[in-house]
């Protein structure tokens, strides 16, 4: 990838941060540290890899994406508005009850939501019935699913990738956030998942790892896996949970919780600093 690519999604990743921040202040509620975990893999997602036209949301032939770990709207919503499925500015009403973009993905009422998520282990499931239905019509999209590493304890997970690897599901991929966190602490303490690439290496998939903050790298995960014709393939991405805010990285606790004014001023201030060290103001 040249690097004026990857710079270029790096100020998207950056921009998206600090709406995601911003969307989740207004509201005084939502779950912000694994949004920024995951919004580097989206911003690959959406702005390089993925086939879709925001002013045709629903074509027949858009590569189509799945969050599976469906408490992460800040991210995929942040995503969306830039990619120009909607205007910025309806970010505001995100969890407000005069709005229409709820706290997990909406199909109905948000352009570019391809399936209302929010159960967790439930996402990959309806992943591989797209890409089934995908072999089975006889269309070239790809499906693309993120998944948290604490939701893959969900039995679900797994008996969806013994359906994917049967039916050869090789326009599928899963990417599994892999921050280490999850609502009640380390995902290693609550229920271990690891080793992730052994039990899906098991399940018969390809398994790629990447540095989940990466733009490079990941673009070259989704290009392997691209090039995979007989299996899905999954991404086991390594990230950090609060990615870009100091006080929130790596620290369970903002698994779910809006930062008071306070604490806002300052991850405010660190991502638009970022941004504008990007931007060479």
């Amino acid at each position: 990838m040249e690097q004026a690519k990857v710079h270029e999604l790096a100020v998207t990743a950056a921009r998206a941060r600090l709406l995601g921040m911003e969307m989740v202040h207004t509201a005084a509620s939502g779950h912000i540290g694994g949004a920024l975990s995951a919004m580097d893999l989206l911003t690959v997602l959406y702005f390089h890899e993925m086939r879709v036209d925001p002013a045709a949301p629903k074509s027949p032939d858009r590569d189509r994406f799945v969050l599976s770990k469906g408490h992460c709207t800040p991210a995929l919503y942040a995503i969306l508005a830039l990619r120009g499925y909607f205007p910025v500015e309806e970010l505001k009403l995100f969890r407000s009850i005069n709005g229409h973009m709820s706290g997990h993905p909406d199909m109905v009422n948000v352009p570019g939501v391809d399936m209302s998520t929010g159960s967790l282990g439930q996402g990959l499931s309806t992943a591989v019935g797209m890409a089934l239905a995908g072999k089975v019509d006889g269309r070239d999209y790809r499906v693309y699913s993120i998944l948290g590493d604490g939701e893959i304890a969900e039995g679900q997970i797994w008996e969806a990738a013994m359906a994917a690897a049967k039916y050869g599901l090789s326009n599928l991929c899963a990417i599994v956030d892999v921050n280490g966190l999850q609502i009640d602490g380390k995902t290693c303490d609550v229920m271990p998942t690891e080793p992730l690439d052994q039990k899906f290496a098991a399940f018969n998939w390809n398994v790629l790892k990447v540095d989940g903050h990466d733009y490079a790298a990941i673009a070259g995960a989704l290009a392997q896996a691209r090039a995979c014709t007989d299996r899905p393939t999954v991404i086991l991405a390594r990230t950090v949970k609060g990615k870009g805010v100091s006080f929130m990285e790596n620290d369970a606790g903002w698994h779910g919780k809006a930062p008071n004014d306070e604490q806002y001023a300052v991850a405010r201030a660190e991502l638009e600093a970022k941004l504008n060290e990007l931007e060479g103001k």
